[in-house]
């Protein structure tokens, strides 16, 4: 079976630089923060042009955490899209804030620019772009709508770590970004991380203190805050990790080209890669009318699909408060309904890309055959 992830795969990679990082932090018996954590940060803040980072334990509190530096509250809303993973969405309302969904651009499943300025009310406070599928949302139009508003932008860019748009790096372009780097992602950690990231130094202090507990010191509690320390062993993992990732980026990139040319013609829809982006593919999406027959016809070949997302945030159950109903997002709702997944990681051959790529052809011809 061909996975849609290999995580073995990436591990038996790096195995021996991996195991000795891990055994350093064991053999120091400094478990949370610390050296490795703090090495890590740094080397993440470069990574993303930024001055700051702050490790979390997972990327929702990296999120929430952005979203209670920028002074987000009850009272406030914040736009963003309900194309995503819940956490997006999870975050703002943790805060006590409202989500105010705007459409997709169906391009590039990402915030359309366009809608964004007849959502904003006197309640709003922020922006919230999701960089979804490892593509930058378009900022420069975002950005401006900010500034000639007073607002805040934060950059969800949980799947976009190394994206760029017109050479700025996913996480430098706003107010505040935070990532994740849940095991699967592009930078993945060996169980839950995520970072919050700025160029403002004015978030420096609140942000540490929110993190732990609400220290400025130890016992010394300046605020009600929050245990979202990242652990040392993850601190390590990642800095081992952070190294190889722009090698990893480039075969991710190779194979979304290899997919993107075996697959054009074959009647699946794919999403652009908008000029002056460079895209890290965490996701590589097609989209079809007929997806789970498609995905049917994939796994009885022996090939692992996905679907991110199936049911988007505003149709969910658990956000049924929010107060949206079917049909208010049409093209959040068919994306949902048409998109799948194919297999994408670095250690995934091109001959095999184009195996899955021709499977996928072989389907849509059998149904120009059985709809002709």
């Amino acid at each position: 079976m061909i996975p849609l992830v290999d995580l073995k795969a990436q591990y038996a990679s790096i195995k021996t630089e991996v195991d000795d990082a891990i055994s350093e932090v064991i053999e120091s018996c400094q478990f949370i923060l610390g050296p490795r954590v703090e090495a890590f940060e740094a080397d993440f803040a470069a990574y993303c042009q930024t001055r700051v980072a702050f490790g979390t334990n997972s990327g929702t509190s990296a999120l929430h955490l952005a979203l209670m530096a920028a002074g987000v509250g009850a009272g406030n809303e914040v736009i963003t899209v309900s194309y995503t993973f819940v956490a997006t969405v999870a975050a703002i309302i943790h805060t006590g804030a409202t989500p105010v969904f705007v459409e997709i651009d169906p391009l590039t499943c990402n915030i359309d620019p366009a809608r964004i300025e007849s959502a904003i009310t006197p309640a709003t406070k922020v922006i919230m772009p999701v960089h979804l599928y490892g593509t930058c949302a378009d900022m420069d139009p975002i950005l401006d709508i900010a500034r000639r508003h007073n607002l805040i932008v934060i950059e969800d860019a949980a799947q976009a770590h190394g994206a760029e748009d017109k050479g700025r790096r996913a996480g430098s372009m706003g107010e505040l970004a935070s990532f994740s780097f849940y095991p699967g992602k592009n930078l993945g950690a060996f169980g839950e991380a995520g970072a919050v990231v700025t160029n403002n130094e004015k978030y420096v202090d609140v942000i540490t203190q929110l993190r732990d507990q609400g220290q400025s010191a130890k016992y010394a509690h300046e605020r009600v805050g929050y245990n979202y320390r990242m652990e040392a062993i993850q601190g390590a993992v990642l800095g081992v990790k952070l190294k190889h990732l722009d090698e990893w980026t480039t075969k991710r990139r190779q194979l979304a080209d290899v997919y993107r040319r075996e697959l054009a013609g074959s009647g699946v829809r794919l999403l652009a890669e908008p000029t002056g982006c460079k895209s890290v593919y965490h996701i590589f999406p097609l989209f079809t009318d007929q997806r789970d027959d498609l995905r049917e016809y994939l796994q009885a070949k022996g090939i692992s699909t996905g679907v991110h997302y199936p049911i988007p945030v505003h149709l969910q159950r658990g956000f049924s408060g929010l107060g949206y109903k079917q049909g208010d997002l049409p093209e959040t709702e068919r994306v949902c309904h048409e998109v799948l997944s194919l297999p994408m990681y670095p250690e995934l051959k091109e001959e095999t890309a184009i195996e899955i790529a021709d499977s996928v052809r072989q389907f849509c011809r059998q149904g120009v055959a059985l709809h002709s």
